[in-house]
């Protein structure tokens, strides 16, 4: 399974991962505008791999075949106050 990954021009470290390079109709219009302009970053053949750097590829799989897209956000920062 190849995918597309794009990373946000308006936001730090969130990625859409799509089915087919530059085909974002499957991607809801109002998360294209939240995310900005995609900028292309690579291809990626999710077969060939058992796992993804910040990502797990079996969410990855099922949100490109259910929903044709799959949104990767940073986990939140946590303060280094509240320790």
């Amino acid at each position: 399974m190849l995918c597309a990954v794009y990373r946000s021009y308006k936001r730090d470290e969130i990625y859409l991962y799509v089915e087919n390079k530059d085909d974002f109709s499957r991607v809801p219009k109002e998360l294209l505008t939240n995310f900005g302009q995609p900028i292309f970053v690579m291809m990626i053949n999710l077969d060939k791999r058992t796992k993804l750097a910040n990502a797990d590829i079996k969410l990855v799989k099922a949100n490109l075949i259910e929903k044709g897209f799959y949104l990767q956000i940073p986990p939140p920062v946590t303060s280094l106050l509240q320790c």
